[in-house]
């Protein structure tokens, strides 16, 4: 029972993760002039993330921390919530 607690409270973290990175990149869109609307984010969540990576990938060559960040987090969540239903 404390496993899956520990697994429910990873999963928490990873979904806090994830709001903090996609608002960190519609901050990071908005200072390189691309317009964002926080309240239309969830149906363009392709569109930011796309122009994002372009955007990081023409400035530097590489694409962002971000993005790595916010995929990273996508992960962790799955698994932990995963581990939490059908682990030990």
């Amino acid at each position: 029972m404390i496993l899956h607690n520990i697994f429910l409270g990873i999963g928490v973290l990873a979904i806090l993760s994830n709001v903090a990175s996609w608002i960190l990149i519609m901050a990071a869109l908005d200072r390189r002039g691309y317009r964002t609307n926080i309240l239309l984010a969830r149906f363009h969540f392709f569109k930011y993330m796309s122009a994002y990576k372009e955007a990081t990938q023409k400035e530097t060559g590489r694409t962002g921390l971000l993005f790595y960040l916010w995929i990273g987090s996508i992960c962790v969540m799955a698994a932990a919530f995963l581990l939490a239903a059908f682990g030990p």
